[in-house]
Order: C-alpha cells, then sequence, then structure tokens
C-alpha cells in the first residue's frame, strides 16, 4: 500500500473555511470566475496556497454563477472555449504575479460531468487548454471521455470524489438524490479507504466497481467538510499513511 494519498479541495468560491482546509491538502482549485470568484477571492487564495505549499489549480466552470455551475448551460462551441481561456488565462497570470505557478485544470460542476460522457465538450475543453501551449496537469473523472482523449497529450490525474456516491457507469448520483452526497466523516474515510487500498468504489447499490485514483477530492461546501479531512488525516494516519503535499 502507498503511504500518501493527495487530497484536492474546490476553493476560493466563498466558503467558510478555506483558510483552515488549506494546510490540510495537498491542492486546491480555486474559483476562477465562472461559477464564483473574483479578482481578489483569487489573489487571497493564491496567496494561501502559496503559504502552505499547496498545488494551486483552475477550476473553471459553465459561466452560470446564478447556479454555481452545476447546471449545463447551452452556448456556441466558440464561446465556451473563449470562456474557459479566460478563467484559465486569468488565474494562472495572478499565480504568477503572486509568484507562483497554475500547476494544473480541473473543470467544475456540469462542465465536469458533461465533459465524462460528452466528448464533443471534452474536445472543447481540451483544445481551449492546447491554445495556451502550457504543459498543465487535467484532473479527469474515472473512465471517461476527456481521460480518452487526452491520453498522451498531457499528464493526466485521476479523481475520485470522497463524499461522493457514484453508479455502476462512474458517473456521480446526482445531487437531487437522496444519497449524493456522503457527509458522515466515518463513512467517507471508509469509501476513500477502500479505493486507496483495494481500487474499489461500493456503488450506491452496492455493486462493486474497479478504481485506481491519483487524488480524492472534498468538497469545501460538503457540510462538516473541515471535520472530515481533519478525521482523514487521523485515519490514515493510524495506517501509516500521510496526505502529502506537492
Amino acid at each position: 500500500m502507498k503511504k500518501s494519498i493527495h487530497i484536492n479541495c474546490d476553493l476560493g468560491e466563498g466558503g467558510k473555511f478555506d483558510e483552515e482546509l488549506m494546510p490540510l491538502i495537498s491542492a486546491c482549485n480555486i474559483a476562477c470566475g465562472g461559477h464564483a470568484g473574483n479578482l481578489e477571492s483569487m489573489h487571497r487564495t493564491v496567496r494561501l496556497a502559496m503559504e502552505h505549499n499547496v498545488e494551486i489549480g483552475a477550476h473553471p466552470s459553465y459561466p452560470d454563477r446564478e447556479n454555481f455551475g452545476r447546471s449545463p448551460v447551452k452556448m456556441s462551441e466558440e464561446d465556451l472555449k473563449l470562456s474557459i481561456e479566460g478563467q484559465v488565462l486569468s488565474l494562472k497570470q495572478i499565480a504568477e504575479s503572486e509568484g507562483g505557478k497554475l500547476i494544473h485544470i480541473k473543470p467544475h460542476g456540469a462542465l465536469y460531468n458533461d465533459a465524462a460522457k460528452d466528448e464533443n465538450i471534452a474536445r472543447i475543453i481540451l483544445e481551449s487548454l492546447e491554445i495556451m501551449d502550457e504543459d498543465f496537469k487535467l484532473y479527469v473523472p474515472l473512465n471517461s471521455k476527456i481521460s480518452e482523449l487526452a491520453m498522451g497529450k498531457c499528464d493526466l490525474i485521476f479523481e475520485a470524489f470522497a463524499d461522493r456516491n457514484y453508479n455502476e457507469n462512474y458517473s456521480l448520483v446526482s445531487r437531487t438524490g437522496k444519497h449524493a452526497l456522503i457527509t458522515e466523516k466515518e463513512a467517507v474515510f471508509e469509501h476513500v479507504f477502500s479505493i486507496f487500498k483495494d481500487q474499489k468504489i461500493t456503488c450506491e447499490n452496492g455493486v462493486k466497481i474497479e478504481a485506481k485514483a491519483d487524488t480524492f477530492c472534498v468538497h469545501s461546501d460538503t457540510p462538516s467538510s473541515l471535520e472530515i479531512i481533519e478525521f482523514l488525516h487521523k485515519k490514515f494516519a493510524e495506517h501509516g499513511v500521510g496526505i502529502r503535499n506537492t
């Protein structure tokens, strides 16, 4: 069994616990104006990440602050491409102005979920990143269209969600469903430890599916997110596993 685990968290979204969460994670995905975030919050979150040696990532989304980027948005390919480019470049420039470096990209919400199953959306995201001519790491869902298209083109980081339940086809249980979120810290640990140790996800219906993840996400807006991550530190330490910094 590996001796360290990589934990990422979506920050800069207006949550209450960014300062407490940042020292406990390996990487942060910073909202860059699509679903949340502004210039002030991006600067502040980048500085906080640098202070704690946490990997800086951009978290672009559909431009839809009203629905927090969690609903698909119909827009032209060109408009979506320009929106993603603008969000990523904005954070990249802010990170560099603070003396830091943008390391990875992780689409947010509906954009992330659409890229998992829609080849066209996946292609648009990849084309928007190719234009920037940077070697960004790309966080991708397990068994996804975007991971298939991006294979061999960039450094892929396969992600599993610590605080979300899965369907058998690797999609996340819809947030409109009763069992979408895993909020009990003990249940989150069991879910993550099964993937980390045995490379198995136990789906909502009890079926186990293969899963090999490089990083695990805890959403900052999940109830008790701070308590969850503190508990993960404690329980993994009991197994001789640390939560690593980059």
